[in-house]
């Protein structure tokens, strides 16, 4: 069974950075991609940012210039330096895995808040 594991979320002032953490663990086969989502109150889970194997990576317009993603493959674990932060940045970030299979995890709160 394979286990994702995210750490990080806080509340944060307007400006301020936070960096997630995403440790997968358990019976994982060769890991492709890496990756977070985000889902804001009241709107559509929406893709922020992906770190391929090869260490090509990929973000929404929003976070471009302010997110850096990156990865661990010794640890299997992806990262998330979010710089710069804005009160629309507020979500539930959710690192997924895909391997054979794409892995969820269960989320950590980010708060953008004075």
């Amino acid at each position: 069974q394979v286990q994702l594991v995210e750490s990080g979320g806080g509340l944060v002032q307007p400006g301020g950075s936070l960096r997630l953490s995403c440790a997968a663990s358990g019976s994982i086969s060769r890991i492709l991609t890496m990756g977070w989502h985000r889902q804001a109150p009241g709107k559509q889970r929406e893709l922020v940012a992906t770190i391929s194997s090869g260490g090509i990576t990929n973000y929404a317009d929003s976070v471009k210039g302010r997110f850096t993603i990156s990865r661990d493959n010794a640890k299997n674990t992806v990262y998330l330096q979010m710089n710069s932060l804005k009160p629309e940045d507020t979500a539930i970030y959710y690192c997924f895995v895909i391997s054979r299979d794409v892995y969820w995890g269960k989320g950590t709160l980010v708060t953008v808040s004075s």
